[in-house]
C-alpha cells in the first residue's frame, strides 16, 4: 500500500487484492467471483482460487431423487457436482463389466459416480487423453486440451516429438465400431495428420517419426 502511493501499477494490484480480501472475509470462493484475476494472483497460492468439485455421497434413494440433488447442487454455486453412493461404487468394483452396467441401469445411472468424477476432473483441469495400442498393451496418455500431435507424442518420449513426421489417427468409437485398424482404414475412418493437428479426447494414434 505504501508503494501504491507512488507506483500506479502497484496501485492497481493493491485494489485487486483489497477486492479479493473482502470476498474472502465474506466467505466467497475466489475461483467464482474473481476468475479474471486468477493469473495475476497465482503466486499467492490461494486455496479458494483453485477449481472446486463437490461430491455428494447419497443413498440409493438419493440417487433417484432429482429434487434433492437440485437442492444440493445450489449449495455448490457454479462449481460442478457429482452425486454417487459409496456403497454402490464399492459393489461395482467387484462386478464383471456386464453386471456392473446392469446394476447402473437398474438405478437409472448411465455411468458410475467415479467415472463421472474422473471426467469432470479432467475437464476442470483442462486435460484429455489419447490412446496408443498394440499387441502388448493399450495405454492412455494424459495431455492438455489443445495439445498438438507432436506435443502429444512428446509425452511418450521427447524423441517422438523431435522426430515427428505424421500421426495416424482413428477415433476410439470408430475403431471399436470397425473392429480393428485394418477395418477402420478400409471404412475411411483413419487419417494422417501433420504437426498442426490438435488432438481430440479419445484419439487412437500411431506416431511416425525419425529416430
Amino acid at each position: 500500500q505504501r508503494e501504491a502511493k507512488t507506483n500506479p501499477k502497484t496501485g492497481a494490484i493493491v485494489a485487486e487484492l483489497e477486492q479479493i480480501s473482502m470476498a474472502l472475509n465474506d466467505g466467497e470462493l475466489i475461483c467464482h467471483k474473481y476468475a479474471e484475476l486468477l493469473e495475476s494472483i497465482a503466486d499467492l497460492q490461494l486455496l479458494t482460487a483453485k477449481p472446486f468439485i463437490y461430491v455428494f455421497n447419497l443413498d440409493e434413494a438419493g440417487l433417484a431423487d432429482k429434487t434433492k440433488q437440485a437442492e444440493l447442487a445450489k449449495l455448490a454455486g457454479s462449481s460442478p457436482v457429482v452425486f454417487l453412493c459409496a456403497k454402490i461404487e464399492a459393489e461395482l468394483q467387484d462386478l464383471p463389466a456386464e453386471e456392473a452396467s446392469e446394476l447402473l441401469r437398474s438405478l437409472g445411472q448411465e455411468q458410475s459416480g467415479l467415472d463421472s468424477l474422473a471426467q469432470i476432473s479432467f475437464s476442470l483441469l483442462g486435460l484429455q487423453t489419447y490412446l496408443t495400442t498394440g499387441p502388448k498393451e493399450t495405454r492412455a496418455w494424459t495431455i492438455p486440451v489443445g495439445a498438438t500431435a507432436p506435443q502429444a507424442a512428446g509425452v511418450i518420449h521427447t524423441d517422438f516429438e523431435k522426430g515427428f513426421i505424421k500421426a495416424e489417427v482413428t477415433g476410439y468409437n470408430d475403431l471399436i465400431a470397425a473392429g480393428g485398424f485394418a477395418e477402420a482404414k478400409a471404412a475411411g475412418k483413419t487419417r494422417l495428420e501433420g504437426k498442426d493437428y490438435v488432438m481430440h479426447d479419445g484419439d487412437v494414434v500411431v506416431f511416425r517419426f525419425n529416430n
